[in-house]
């Protein structure tokens, strides 16, 4: 497998202005842009960046040259001068022809948030099928926009923008990027059928799977490192945890599941990444439960729930089973009740370090993914009626009367529905 890193003897650190443009369509799709500019700056010192600035832009609709107008080129222009600003990142996707008109105008590196967030991407895969996966969705991006980043590619010094590809594949032609972006997709069905089989093997199992979502810094890996006693990389920073990482987790009952964390969604997650992550986030779709992690401190939680909804609509799926955990009420104002509806028993709001509230969470995804306590008659010849109540939950408790046995059985959800309908008629009665 080839680096994804292509580092240089005296790699700086960039030192960035930050641009936004403010269009009216901006506003409906995120509705506080001065948020999306902050979560920019957040971004950007994530990827290393010193961040010297930031400019706002107001236009109904983007200048199809310049996209922030000839007049606010100037302006930054200045400001780069004066700071001694090495690049510019701008809030919004760029054309590959608006790329290379800034960078001829400002002569500087010009980076926007896609690119941003798939630079930090590159710098936090480590496995395989996270490499791959970052690589494609590099290369998906950059393919249409070669012509727009020919500073970019030739500008010593590294950093932000050059990590991934490198600028040698890059500077190749056409041709020969459609064939390694070919070559990834083939590696990538190979580590997707890989991952198949295991899913199978855990369906085939009756092992129970619950998946952490997300938006980014939510405090999933926190969760699941609070919850399973894992190994995780725990950090107060965006993109975190870039590899899913899945483990067991044993519930009140003594039934284990597995636990997987996913990478934390973002407002604009570029198309490229969602595609190229799509084998990894499919662990989603298969799980039996869905825990939607909220970071309840955050002033724009309503907005970052929305995100998630709308990312697991795309991948279909919407429809799971799932609990809310309003997380870090430890940082709010209050204790957290008011986020609660008032007749649901699909959320939960806590402090991920209490271990009160964590007891609370796992009796509820117990709940959820355990069916009723029943207990059933059956008659004493009956054997394969006794195994089938095994597959279908936890026998907590078993009299001999006679000729009939009594099994008292704490259902599991799935396996009931998959194997249990059989075991209706022999139901004690009232």
């Amino acid at each position: 497998m080839r680096p994804t890193t292509y580092e240089t003897e005296h790699e700086m650190q960039d030192r960035a202005i930050l641009v936004s443009l403010v269009t009216n369509e901006v506003k409906r799709a995120s509705g506080d842009p001065e948020h999306s500019l902050q979560e920019l700056v957040n971004l950007a010192e994530t990827a290393g960046v010193e961040v010297l600035t930031s400019l706002t832009q107001n236009k109904e609709t983007p200048d199809s040259k310049w996209f922030i107008g000839k007049g606010k080129v100037e302006e930054v222009r200045a400001a780069a001068e004066e700071l001694g600003a090495t690049t510019v990142i701008f809030d919004q996707e760029l054309s590959g022809a608006q790329v290379r008109n800034l960078e001829e105008a400002l002569d500087l590196k010009i980076i926007d948030r896609t690119q941003l967030i798939l630079d930090i991407f590159a710098q936090r895969a480590k496995t395989r099928e996270g490499i791959i996966q970052v690589e494609l969705a590099q290369l998906s991006y950059l393919l249409p926009r070669l012509s727009g980043h020919g500073k970019n590619l030739s500008r010593l010094g590294g950093g932000i923008g050059t990590r991934g590809p490198g600028e040698s594949k890059l500077e190749t032609d056409r041709r020969h990027i459609r064939d390694r972006i070919s070559d990834l997709k083939g590696q990538l069905e190979e580590v997707v059928r890989h991952r198949t089989l295991h899913r199978e093997r855990r369906k085939k199992s009756g092992v129970i799977q619950v998946a952490l979502v997300g938006y980014t810094n939510a405090g999933k890996s926190t969760l699941l490192r609070e919850l399973t006693n894992a190994d995780v990389y725990v950090e107060n920073q965006l993109f975190a945890t870039l590899d899913p990482t899945s483990r067991n987790l044993t519930l009140p009952s003594g039934k284990e599941i597995v636990l997987t964390d996913t990478v934390g969604f973002i407002q604009n997650l570029p198309t490229d990444l969602i595609a190229a992550f799509r084998a990894t986030l499919e662990e989603v779709n298969e799980a039996d439960l869905v825990l939607h992690v909220v970071d309840s401190s955050s002033p724009m939680r309503d907005e970052q729930m929305a995100v998630v909804d709308r990312i697991l609509n795309e991948l279909g799926a919407s429809g799971k089973p799932h609990i809310t955990v309003y997380n870090k009420i430890d940082l709010c104002v209050t204790d957290g009740s008011e986020l609660l509806p008032a007749s649901s028993g699909d959320a939960v709001a806590m402090n991920a370090y209490n271990a009160e509230d964590r007891g609370r969470l796992l009796d509820l995804v117990q709940s959820k993914v355990t069916g009723a306590t029943r207990t059933f008659l059956f008659p004493a010849e009956r054997g394969d009626l006794v195994a089938l109540a095994h597959r279908s939950g936890d026998v907590i408790e078993l009299e001999v009367n006679g000729e009939i046995l009594r099994l008292t059985v704490a259902l599991n959800k799935q396996d009931y529905e998959q194997h249990g309908h059989k075991l209706d008629e022999f139901v004690e009665q009232a």
